[in-house]
């Protein structure tokens, strides 16, 4: 039993790693809350499930657009430099819809305009975000920590956007963007305390041109690529809706006859 829980967090074995894993729950539980918090802000504003699903298609236009030039930024510098500076710069659309929020001076553009800015953003962190664990465990540990990983993106997208809903249902949405803005100082702290001499650092890669262009090639003749990805973006496109469909089905739940008042 202790071998096999041996195996299983290995990864925590690696102190930088334990560092950033600490910083990955609290900042992707933030995270998860903001988003909870943005989409009931847009039904409060719009009571539209159009503004609602353009809300979440925000999120990830730029990722969709720009995410593999993140990538290539990631490629051609520090991660861990790259990492702190997204996470900082995550901090300003967090904190400006919580003013706005608090204030009530919040309008659908604002909060349109700054979901984008997030999307902008994380178009960048997340490719940091996914090969920097390579860096910190090293090849050898490297399953083991991407599984360790998906168990914090799982786990946060349940308590995230529970902790949003109790807020919100005790003191108001305002507070979701103050908590998820405070998380990312979590991750800030993670990356600049950690061990620079232990980091598994590549050489950064020189600029050339038509890189993205090769890349969309290797993947296009590579099927153990090709499908995985074919069937994330189908998954993706079709079932990942429940950021429109839940905000929508709760404040319709409280317009039922039998529950006359808005939420």
């Amino acid at each position: 039993m202790r071998a096999t829980a041996a195996r299983t967090f290995s990864s925590l074995s690696v102190p930088n790693y334990r560092r950033y894993f600490g910083g990955q729950i609290i900042s992707i539980t933030g995270n998860w809350m903001q988003i909870v918090g943005e989409m009931w802000l847009m039904v409060k504003l719009t009571g539209s499930g159009v503004s609602v699903g353009l809300t979440a298609g925000l999120q990830f236009l730029p990722i969709l657009l720009f995410g593999a030039y993140g990538g290539l930024l990631a490629d051609r510098m520090s991660k861990r430099t790259l990492l702190t500076i997204t996470q900082l710069s995550m901090m300003v659309p967090a904190l400006t819809l919580f003013v706005l929020a608090l204030t009530g001076a919040a309008q659908p553009w604002m909060v349109l305009a700054l979901v984008l800015v997030r999307g902008s953003i994380l178009a960048i962190d997340n490719p940091a975000r996914q090969s920097f664990v390579v860096e910190i465990v090293g090849a050898d540990r490297v399953v083991n920590a991407v599984s360790l990983n998906s168990v914090v993106v799982h786990c946060s997208r349940i308590i995230g956007p529970a902790a949003a809903g109790t807020i919100i249902a005790v003191v108001g949405i305002a507070p979701c963007f103050a908590v998820n803005a405070a998380s990312f100082l979590a991750m800030f702290i993670a990356l600049r305390s950690m061990d620079p001499k232990l980091l598994h650092t590549p050489k950064p890669s020189s600029r050339q041109p038509g890189e993205i262009k090769k890349a969309l090639k290797y993947v296009a003749r590579t099927p153990e690529l090709r499908i995985p990805l074919a069937m994330m973006a189908l998954v993706g496109t079709i079932s990942f809706n429940f950021q429109v469909l839940l905000p929508l089905l709760a404040d319709f739940t409280c317009m039922a006859p039998r529950r006359p008042t808005r939420c």
